[in-house]
């Protein structure tokens, strides 16, 4: 049961011959209604103050509620964007390495190649050396071959020889060799280098 300030002033005794002083209690039941007063406003106050506690709580409910939403949903992007950077990054990874292998692959294969080519132009060098060695060593050889033959070029043979000493006499009064007038005219003909070259033969 709720009482008032109003129904503790107002409430009434019964009186009697030996009761208690009608003023004293009076005074007393205004003391206690104004007291009772006051708490029921304090009572109020924080009943308000309660009330708007409560409405902030809820409020700061909402917004832990709002936050943990927020804060899930960026965890899950954080989560979503870390997954998908681990698979781009093992995407990349994979990538570089597919390359680096074709690069090393071709690499290897252009090393195999310059080293063919080199080892076909050394072989192609020693071809050449051995070729101007040959030529060298024919080229030497047929000019000590005409060496010999050009210094028995302009040597008469012993018949030719006999025939020319036999043309010419020997003139006593000058000591010269003059041709002897009696040879034939034919015999005058000097013999042409093919000549002396087949009589060689």
């Amino acid at each position: 049961m709720k009482l008032t300030a109003l129904e503790i002033k107002q409430q009434q005794f019964e009186k009697s011959l030996r009761g208690y002083d009608v003023a004293e209690v009076q005074a007393y039941l205004n003391l206690i209604a104004s007291e009772w007063e006051h708490m029921v406003g304090k009572m109020r106050e924080l009943e308000d103050q309660i009330q708007r506690m409560e409405d902030k709580l809820r409020h700061y409910e909402r917004v832990e509620e709002a936050l943990h939403e927020t804060l899930q949903t960026a965890k899950d992007s954080a989560e979503q964007k870390l997954t998908g950077a681990r698979k781009e990054a093992k995407n990349t990874i994979e990538k570089a390495e597919i390359e680096a292998d074709s690069i090393i692959r071709e690499a290897s294969q252009q090393r195999q190649q310059i080293r063919q080519s080199i080892l076909r132009l050394l072989d192609r060098r020693d071809e050449i050396i051995s070729g101007i060695r040959s030529y060298l060593d024919i080229a030497q050889e047929s000019l000590q071959h005409f060496s010999k033959d050009e210094a028995s070029m302009f040597t008469l043979p012993k018949e030719a020889a006999e025939e020319v000493e036999f043309r010419f006499t020997k003139n006593n009064k000058t000591g010269h060799y003059e041709e002897d007038p009696e040879i034939e005219e034919k015999e005058h003909t000097p013999q042409s280098l093919d000549d002396i070259l087949d009589e060689l033969d």
